[in-house]
């Protein structure tokens, strides 16, 4: 009975000391041998808990930060601050880094989509707004036969480049007020709060690098777009070219942090910007997955030699 007692409250019952179950049961052997079992009760109940612990920990999902390995749940919150803390300079840097290229192969994106009056487009991962800027422009600069109208939804999850994109559109006029359809939203690329079949087109420029699953991403863009719409994506890539490829490594890693932090102060983010480039997959890797998510007539096409690449796929 005292056995059965013990193994009912041994975690209370440990508390007490050799001594006071001494004094209980009269019997110094005996207490010793109780202590003895409840010992090792305690410890493997103790220890059996540490473990799941250990196992819950260590089975959650690893992911890269850079080349650095985070927690699935971890990686998006590093890469908000990364850009919360960039986001006041990120079109500055984004021309010093670059040399200003940056916008020639966004203008060469822009002219790969096309875009024809009564788009609907979903600028995803959008920053600042420079795609949906050039959307606005591309459309302006065509005749609208039928007086239809074009929508753009420019959408990311970090606020802050959000803010800093809104106040360029008030600057720069992309305005409902000057009869721009424009709206801005905070949204998670990989949980879009859209219905699906909404837009007819759906572009994401360096962003997609940025986030924890990437064919997620993928397919809640084939999910949001209408049959028919395409999808295209402008990313950093791989040279095809070894050594032009170990001369771009050089400048990634030795100069770009440099520059950053002589502009902002900060060196972190533009280490963690050359270390995102050299994880994303390579061309044909990036367009399997592409295809792995339902698009078809998928394709890429390199500019600058592979620096970044243009991915396109059309939901059939």
């Amino acid at each position: 009975m005292i056995i059965v007692n013990l193994r009912v409250n041994f975690d209370l019952l440990y508390l007490y000391n050799l001594n006071m179950l001494t004094q209980k049961y009269f019997n110094m052997k005996t207490c010793q041998i109780l202590h003895k079992q409840l010992k090792n009760l305690y410890f493997h109940k103790y220890n059996y808990s540490k473990a799941k612990d250990v196992n819950i920990e260590d089975n959650e999902r690893m992911t890269h930060f850079g080349f650095k390995e985070v927690k699935e749940s971890e990686k998006a919150k590093q890469v908000h601050t990364v850009f919360e803390n960039i986001a006041n300079n990120y079109d500055k840097m984004n021309d010093i880094m670059s040399l200003g290229i940056h916008r020639i192969w966004k203008d060469i994106f822009i002219q790969e989509l096309a875009p024809t009056h009564g788009t609907r487009l979903l600028d995803c991962a959008a920053g600042t707004g420079d795609i949906s800027f050039r959307y606005i422009n591309f459309l302006k600069n065509t005749k609208n036969i039928n007086s239809v109208e074009s929508y753009v939804t420019v959408c990311d999850i970090n606020e802050y480049m959000l803010d800093v994109g809104k106040i360029r559109a008030e600057r720069l006029g992309y305005t409902v007020e000057n009869n721009c359809n424009i709206e801005w939203k905070k949204e998670d690329a990989e949980n879009l709060n859209f219905p699906d079949e909404s837009f007819t087109a759906y572009t994401i420029a360096f962003g997609i690098r940025n986030v924890t699953h990437i064919d997620k991403v993928l397919s809640e863009a084939y999910r949001v777009l209408k049959p028919g719409g395409r999808f295209l994506c402008l990313e950093f890539t791989h040279l095809e070219n070894d050594f032009l490829q170990w001369l771009y490594e050089q400048y990634s890693f030795q100069v770009i942090p440099v520059m950053g932090t002589l502009v902002t102060g900060k060196w972190e983010p533009y280490q963690y910007l050359a270390e995102s480039i050299k994880k994303f997959p390579k061309q044909e890797d990036f367009k399997h997955m592409i295809d792995m998510s339902g698009f078809r007539n998928t394709s890429y096409k390199n500019l600058s030699c592979g620096i970044v690449a243009i991915h396109s796929g059309f939901k059939i």
